[in-house]
């Protein structure tokens, strides 16, 4: 599981999206980034690139996402799997962005 340098190392995405994904191998891991171009389109590019399918559970459009996913990862950092994936429920890392959307601003504001 793979990350490729589109979206997922950037932290200086003005807007763009912060999803939660899941990866067909690993039932009880999810990942989460940021990503400046459409998540469903992110995801079939990580999935080109590793064995098994990537989808997005979860999707959120918002100014500076990589700030967004930064906070999602300490909220979780118990939690740590590797890198940017984490062995929780994916229903939990939604409602923990729905919860940060309360805080941030989202495009649909601009």
């Amino acid at each position: 599981m793979g990350n490729t340098a589109q979206g997922t190392s950037s932290t200086n995405i003005t807007y763009g999206n912060v999803y939660v994904m899941t990866h067909s191998f690993f039932s009880d891991v999810i990942k989460i980034g940021c990503t400046p171009i459409d998540p469903i389109q992110h995801a079939i590019t990580l999935s080109e690139n590793t064995i098994g399918d990537y989808t997005v559970v979860f999707s959120l459009q918002c100014k500076n996402p990589c700030n967004v996913k930064k906070q999602i990862r300490q909220y979780l950092h118990a939690k740590a799997y590797v890198n940017e994936f984490y062995q929780v429920p994916a229903e939990v890392a939604e409602r923990l962005l729905k919860r940060e959307a309360l805080r941030i601003p989202m495009l649909s504001d601009v």
